[in-house]
């Protein structure tokens, strides 16, 4: 009985690994819309896919960052500004891509722009801390995403949406949980909706990784966000709780990953792949804790939070 067990799970898994290890053909002729290539996921993204070949439209905030990446990919990656919170820059980022990529269409859509900042207790915060993450973690990924769909469907091609584990379990206060949460739902119903157009949804819900910027931009913003605590909740919380609350955050990035090419891998893979996945989850941590706790009872994941 056993011997049978592990046989129908060793013929699952090889049937996995074959249909995950093919990959398509004429990849040089495809193009690659990726947002957010300033630095992190989406920087190192656009440098791994011009080395497979592929042509790499980059969008990046700032011309330092597109100068920047310029220097360190082939002539085949090619970049714009672009705010993904500015339908205008959208529009103008999309002309500029329909125009590059002419009847061939747009074979990927990189959904990689995101920023978690800033992040803590809710009541901390005003509504103007979740606006400016749900511009664009969410708002900004709409506008790009329907913008740009109908070069996507003239290829036939696919749509990378970058989540969270936050997705599933959001233990920090803030906007970026929320935006998460809301990339879930949009992706989901994206990917039931074109199906039938032969264009490929998939989800990435990286666990806890970290850029070498992110433990300054996590402190500055923590520090200013206690200067503009109203002093009775301040005083409610108090400075025990405050200081524990600091700790806490400080922990997490500290155990944060900065393999970020564990992320990229599966941005490769949704892309490349003859048969992708529909949703990835890099990092150890979401797959033996984040994913699993999702899944208990209520009071147990709270408990264990």
């Amino acid at each position: 009985m056993w011997l049978l067990l592990l046989g129908l799970v060793a013929v699952i898994y090889l049937y996995r690994w074959n249909r995950q290890r093919q990959i398509l053909e004429n990849l040089t002729d495809k193009y690659v819309l990726i947002t957010g290539c300033d630095s992190g996921f989406g920087n190192l993204a656009a440098r791994q896919l011009d080395k497979r070949g592929l042509k790499v439209l980059a969008t990046c905030l700032t011309e330092k960052g597109a100068e920047d990446l310029k220097k360190e990919t082939s002539s085949r990656l090619q970049t714009t500004i672009m705010d993904v919170t500015d339908s205008q820059s959208v529009s103008n980022a999309v002309q500029w891509a329909d125009n590059i990529t002419g009847s061939a269409g747009l074979w990927g859509l990189v959904n990689n722009a995101g920023i978690y900042i800033p992040i803590g207790p809710n009541e901390w915060m005003k509504k103007e801390d979740y606006v400016k993450i749900l511009n664009v973690n969410l708002l900004g990924m709409i506008d790009v995403t329907l913008k740009l769909l109908p070069l996507v469907r003239r290829a036939k091609g696919r749509i990378v949406n970058i989540s969270s584990s936050a997705g599933r379990v959001n233990f920090f206060g803030g906007g970026y949980g929320i935006s998460k949460h809301g990339v879930e739902a949009f992706s989901d119903s994206l990917r039931r909706e074109l199906s039938c157009f032969g264009i490929r949804v998939s989800i990435i819900e990286p666990g806890a990784f970290k850029t070498m910027s992110d433990v300054t931009l996590f402190k500055g913003s923590f520090e200013k966000m206690l200067e503009n605590i109203p002093a009775d909740i301040k005083e409610n919380y108090g400075e025990q709780h405050i200081n524990q609350s600091l700790q806490r955050m400080g922990k997490f990035m500290k155990y944060c990953s900065t393999n970020l090419s564990m992320v990229t891998d599966c941005m490769e893979h949704a892309l490349t792949a003859r048969y992708p996945w529909t949703r990835y989850s890099p990092g150890w941590d979401v797959k033996f804790f984040y994913i699993p706790l999702s899944y208990l009872p209520t009071v147990i994941s709270d408990y264990v939070l």
